[in-house]
């Protein structure tokens, strides 16, 4: 089965020798390189996670037009963003804007957000959950008007004396990008929410980390959760078909190099932790020749059952080595996986 094979870039800066990426402008700058690297290479996807009050990338919609001006084909997107810290009209506008820049390839991950560097980071972005505290649910409201928006459909009423003249009818949000709305993404930590993404409409993101665990293999765990969403996905009868993303971290050891930053990781194992008070599963860390990672990966439940697959890239370790990763997967280890 051919799989769309993208990266996902956090875009972490330290200002430590030891990194290719040091300041902010460093990441935002190479973030750029990369996807125009990777669009080259014939990688599907560049996509990028969203962290406030920290060293990485933060603000999306910049970024991913910069890109969509810089390339021709490839699919841009984020994975993810907090809808806690977003106003769902003004980021309407901004992904219009930067889906038309690009020719329509906007494919926007977004979340209730997982734990972040400062305690309720969103009441300084100047959004209150109300009184009872229900920040998971704010978000979800922030995601319904978000995803209102995208429509199309006029709602707020013309003022009748414009500076400049109104179409007839209550006005939307624009720009408007059309078939926008078909290409939101939710990622999904449970089950349960991969129920509630199908019933949504937004196609489903799960990454790495999975906040439940009921004891069996990561992979097996996350292939269930891809099954509910389909299943729930069918029974709410949406017009489209639905696309279905998982993460992971893949390292082909074909040279020295490789060997020295993840030799050791070829003995990786699903791990098993607590975030904000709920038990969670880790998946595991893919590292070793190409032979040995494709008969790994085959084995992989989760990943055959996805139609994308995003690659958790090193990406301190500099624009030139992550595409010699991402090279290295589409050369030495996608086609023998049928996934090219």
């Amino acid at each position: 089965m051919k799989k769309n094979i993208g990266f996902l870039n956090f875009g972490h800066w330290t200002p430590s020798p030891q990194s290719a990426v040091r300041t902010a402008s460093d990441s935002l700058l190479q973030s750029i390189e990369l996807a125009v690297a990777a669009e080259e290479l014939g990688v599907d996807g560049a996509y990028f996670r969203v962290h406030h009050f920290a060293r990485q990338l933060a603000s999306p919609f910049p970024l991913l037009a910069a890109i969509g001006a810089r390339t021709s084909r490839i699919e841009i997107g984020t994975g993810v963003i907090d809808m806690r810290y977003e106003n769902p009209l003004y980021m309407a506008e901004d992904a219009g804007a930067a889906d038309l820049i690009s020719g329509g390839r906007l494919q926007l991950g977004i979340s209730r957000g997982s734990p972040e560097q400062v305690v309720d980071g969103f009441r300084y972005f100047g959004y209150d959950p109300g009184p009872d505290g229900d920040h998971a649910e704010m978000a979800r409201r922030h995601t319904r008007v978000f995803l209102d928006a995208l429509r199309g459909e006029g709602f707020a009423e013309p003022n009748p004396r414009p500076m400049f003249a109104n179409p007839p009818g209550l006005l939307r949000i624009e720009p408007h990008a059309p078939g926008l709305r078909e290409r939101i993404w939710w990622g999904a930590g449970t089950r349960a929410t991969a129920e509630w993404t199908a019933k949504q409409g937004m196609n489903l993101m799960s990454s790495t980390l999975l906040s439940e665990d009921t004891g069996v293999p990561f992979h097996q765990l996350q292939a269930e959760q891809i099954e509910r969403f389909r299943t729930a996905w069918a029974a709410a009868g949406h017009e489209f078909e639905p696309r279905v993303s998982v993460s992971r971290s893949i390292f082909p050891i074909v040279d020295a190099r490789d060997r020295a930053y993840f030799g050791g990781e070829s003995r990786s194992n699903d791990q098993v932790g607590i975030i904000d008070g709920t038990t969670a599963r880790f998946g595991k860390t893919y590292a070793g020749e190409p032979d040995q990672l494709v008969a790994a990966l085959a084995e992989d439940e989760a990943i055959a059952a996805a139609d994308t697959l995003l690659l958790t890239i090193p990406n301190q370790l500099g624009v030139d080595y992550n595409a010699h990763v991402l090279e290295s997967m589409l050369t030495h280890v996608a086609p023998a996986l049928g996934w090219r």
